[in-house]
């Protein structure tokens, strides 16, 4: 009887995962300092990656990790927030998405927009089970995406020698 393994799919370029998602932040999404709430855009940063994982491994993915997120300006009401993903690395059946929350300003809308997050989460490809199926490598484009899959790698290499390490703690 032969055995059937799962095949690899054909990769894709980085290009082909990049996601943007906008909408005007408003008076719902505040809280009590009066600018956006960090959940807001945490949640947005993981739709936005969500969909780039989901068009890059063909099919659904599930956030199986954030990685890291940083927010380094206040986002304001009224202010026109675009959210850019793109998969940076992947594995397996795991995927690094990189995104990039940038705003533009409601009363200065001619200036350049303000970085105002960056995060890194990472994605599983599930099939309809909800057990982890193969995902189609990514193929680095540009130096800069080529840079962008050795960081993750790295990232890749901490997170599972932090979790290598609580394991050892734990067990004495």
């Amino acid at each position: 009887m032969t055995e059937h393994l799962p095949t690899t799919p054909p990769g894709k370029p980085t290009s082909y995962s990049r996601v943007t998602l906008s909408r005007i932040m408003t008076a719902v999404d505040v809280n009590l300092y009066g600018t956006v709430h960090g959940g807001v855009l945490m949640k947005f940063v993981d739709d936005v990656a969500g969909a780039a994982a989901a068009r890059h491994s063909g099919g659904t993915a599930v956030t199986a990790a954030i990685d890291e997120i940083v927010f380094s300006e206040a986002v304001r009401v009224g202010d026109l927030v675009h959210a850019h993903a793109q998969v940076n690395w992947t594995g397996q059946t795991s995927m690094e998405v990189g995104v990039r929350v940038v705003a533009e300003r409601w009363d200065s809308a001619e200036e350049e927009p303000v970085r105002v997050a960056t995060a890194y989460l990472v994605f599983v490809g599930v099939d309809v089970g909800g057990s982890p199926r193969t995902v189609r490598p990514v193929l680095p484009e540009t130096p800069e995406d080529e840079r962008r899959f050795r960081e993750a790698e790295i990232r890749r290499a901490h997170r599972l020698a932090r979790r290598r390490a609580i394991q050892a703690h734990r067990a004495g």
